[in-house]
């Protein structure tokens, strides 16, 4: 079994020891620190809130949402890309009947 790593990460001004498995994770889990933080000075620039927590919801909110908006995007570019194979299909089936 591969040995994990120990790394630590700053969100939000606090220090978090994180585990990780092989140099690609911890790159992944660096650039997501930095969106985090990115997005928490961005919030606390824009808007006045002054609680930690609450901004760190705010974040949870925007990245989540984007995830859950990117799988509806994917299932509705799936729905389409079907519907057009189909109608290929259909077209392929007509001129080979001829």
């Amino acid at each position: 079994m591969a040995e994990s790593l120990k790394i630590k990460v700053t969100i939000a001004g606090r220090v978090y020891p994180i585990r990780i498995k092989n140099e690609n994770e911890e790159e992944g889990m660096r650039k997501a620190a930095n969106q985090i933080n990115n997005l928490v000075a961005k919030f606390e620039k824009n808007y006045a809130v002054s609680d930690k927590q609450d901004v760190l919801a705010m974040c949870a909110l925007q990245f989540a949402s984007l995830i859950e908006i990117n799988a509806i995007n994917k299932n509705e570019d799936l729905v389409n890309a079907t519907k057009k194979l189909n109608k290929l299909s259909v077209l392929i089936d007509k001129h080979l009947k001829k």
